[in-house]
């Protein structure tokens, strides 16, 4: 088992996005609905869309759907990152964080994930699908729902897990294959990083469960700019990382370079930091990467540039999805995965209302961060996320 999750794991960036399609048969098929696909097995998820997307995601990327994007895309994360082909443990983005939520959720990382497994678990039993499958499957179709998303792919073919991925501090190295080889040691640490690790710790935890640079660590975090904190400061569920959360932009890159000033709340959580903008969350991890050398550049190369990020994201999650699993086992069924429609014309990237550009606190090296135009009127105020 571990040399099969070993050489899964060590399977490069280029070597995935290669096979999204290669595996497909040459002539297309045509489902029921009319639709068509590279691969046949591939027809059973268009019911699977039409279902979920007016009744778990109410049309819409947040607001107050059953589930909002965010929550969707924290799953597929959580679910996909705990495993460790150094130890050769977890299962990856296997969905044992559903079928063994009752270990998982008791993971400090985990907090709040029982509202997306519950809203989410309805649908894996009716369409009967494996719990893997669905995860990455809702979190590719969440990311449709949002305007400026990239269209990810999804692979299908996930088997059931078989084991909860392993709890902080409970690795036992004579259960571990080759743990004399791997220096694995008796406590293992968090596969799912925290806000408020060090960005050489998410780094290696990363480089771990995937084989990500830190560029691909940076572009993962573009998922920050549809989501909020429910749990840092319980006290304000809903409160968004950046100022533009029902839509797929770069403002995160911009507003967490922004000197931070205030805390949304009235005590600040673990993992928390200020931030710049009234209402808005700072991650600790997220404000650290954004300044540090092996990852400010990156950080900063993603501010105002949509594209690249699109394009960064997409092929990070797209290896995400498929950790612990060999792609030549699954089925491409990308074909199924809608586009996300465009950013609206006046969204373009700009620091919030009550910035200017000396508020910005550069820290990469080799450039000068990109200028942007504030946006006119009074210091801008970020509403919480509606909470369903």
């Amino acid at each position: 088992m571990f040399s099969k999750h070993l050489s899964t794991a060590l399977v490069s960036l280029a070597t995935i996005s290669s096979v999204y399609g290669a595996v497909a048969p040459k002539r297309r098929a045509t489902c029921a609905g009319g639709q068509s696909v590279a691969n046949e097995a591939c027809c059973a998820w268009f019911p699977v869309l039409e279902d979920i997307v007016p009744n778990l995601f109410d049309n819409e990327c947040g607001d107050d759907s059953r589930v909002h994007a965010d929550g969707a895309l924290r799953l597929s994360f959580h679910d996909a990152v705990g495993f460790s082909r150094s130890s050769g443990m977890g299962g990856g983005a296997d969905g044992s964080i559903i079928t063994f939520q009752d270990a998982e959720l008791q993971f400090p990382a985990n907090a709040g994930l029982d509202d997306p497994i519950d809203a989410e678990t309805p649908f894996i039993a009716k369409h009967n699908v494996t719990p893997g499958d669905f995860i990455q499957f809702a979190a590719a179709v969440s990311l449709s729902l949002c305007p400026g998303a990239p269209k990810v792919g999804f692979m299908m073919g996930r088997p059931n897990p078989t084991a909860p991925s392993p709890a902080p501090g409970k690795a036992n190295p004579s259960s571990i294959p080759n743990a004399s080889l791997t220096g694995v040691t008796s406590t293992l640490d968090g596969l799912v990083p925290e806000p408020f690790d060090s960005v050489d710790k998410i780094l290696a935890r990363m480089a771990d469960a995937g084989g990500f640079s830190p560029t691909d660590v940076v572009a993962l975090l573009a998922s920050h700019s549809v989501a909020g904190a429910d749990t840092i400061d319980p006290t304000i569920p809903g409160t968004p990382f950046d100022s533009t959360p029902s839509v797929f932009d770069t403002q995160l890159f911009i507003e967490v370079q922004l000197r931070g000033t205030l805390f949304p709340g009235s005590q600040p959580g673990q993992g928390e930091v200020m931030s710049a903008v009234a209402g808005e969350m700072r991650l600790q991890s997220d404000a650290l990467i954004a300044r540090d050398p092996q990852t400010n550049c990156a950080w900063q190369s993603f501010a105002g540039d949509l594209p690249a990020v699109q394009s960064a994201f997409a092929k990070a999650f797209n290896v995400m999805s498929i950790i612990g699993h060999n792609p030549s086992d699954l089925i491409d069924c990308s074909d199924v995965i809608p586009g996300a429609p465009p950013l609206p014309v006046n969204a373009a990237a700009h620091l919030p209302a009550g910035q200017t550009q000396n508020d910005i606190e550069q820290a990469c090296a080799v450039s000068a961060f990109p200028t942007f135009t504030a946006q006119p009127g009074p210091a801008t105020t970020v509403p919480a996320i509606p909470q369903s």
